[in-house]
């Protein structure tokens, strides 16, 4: 069915309006995460905020909306909008939050999660390989923890060290950045991992024998191995992740009929 022009000239305006909007709530966004605006301070009035961007109020207002829901800023009735948080590290959980809601209505939006994974450890092991030290004591305590649950026959117990290897590989680092995006994305990480794992039949053995693989790579500084490495074992367990799901949808529509 063809769009009249009103109708186009509507979908235009709204558009343009949502343009408006992002590029303010972005602008002050930006000046509460760098210092600009410190917790306590208040945004100027909405009109002082039109006026400034050249935008209407309704803009400023749905600007702010955007603002508030991420945890930046506070609003109460008669009163200038207050910032109340201006630390990474509150503003990444926030987002984190975000993306944990949305995986309840999407499950697929999980395999999404184990794209971004791969691209952080991958950045991860570029780093370490080129230090003097790569591991660090909590990379071999995590390792061992692995191998003691191996040995025990515990499977819970070996996927949570299992996150807790990949956990330490990323405070190796000491890039804060990495460190603060995976500390609030790593729960959600230990989730999936849970998930993924319960659909292959390799054994703990087998997956022992990958990580002190990555390891000894580690160890030897072998950047192009331990990533080529690292990458097939995360898009197995991304392999293993689209098995569950399809198997939960398939369950799904079973109980639909």
């Amino acid at each position: 069915m063809m769009r009249t022009e009103a109708e186009k000239a509507n979908g235009g305006l709204l558009k343009r309006r949502e343009r408006l909007h992002s590029e303010v709530s972005s602008i002050l966004e930006s000046r509460i995460l760098n210092g600009d605006l410190k917790v306590g301070d208040r945004l100027d009035s909405e009109s002082a905020i039109a006026n400034e961007f050249g935008v209407s109020t309704r803009s400023v207002r749905e600007a702010i909306q955007v603002l508030e829901t991420k945890g930046l800023v506070r609003r109460r009735h008669g009163e200038r909008t207050e910032v109340v948080r201006d630390d990474v590290d509150g503003y990444l959980e926030t987002l984190a939050v975000t993306v944990r809601q949305r995986f309840s209505t999407d499950p697929d939006y999980l395999l999404q999660l184990m794209a971004v994974r791969r691209m952080i450890e991958a950045e991860v092991l570029e780093i370490l390989t080129d230090l003097e030290s790569p591991v660090t004591p909590e990379i071999e305590a995590a390792l061992q923890a692995m191998r003691t649950a191996r040995d025990d026959g515990d499977f819970s117990g070996f996927v949570n060290a299992d996150a807790a290897f990949h956990l330490a590989l990323v405070h190796a680092t000491d890039n804060q950045v990495l460190q603060h995006i995976y500390d609030n994305l790593s729960g959600l990480i230990n989730e999936v991992m849970h998930i993924s794992s319960r659909v292959p039949t390799k054994s703990l053995d087998e997956a022992y024998a990958e990580h002190a693989s990555i390891f000894d790579l580690i160890m030897a500084r072998d950047k192009a191995g331990s990533k080529a490495l690292l990458r097939a074992q995360i898009d197995n367990s991304a392999d293993y992740l689209r098995q569950a799901i399809e198997k939960s949808n398939q369950k799904k529509a079973r109980k639909e009929e």
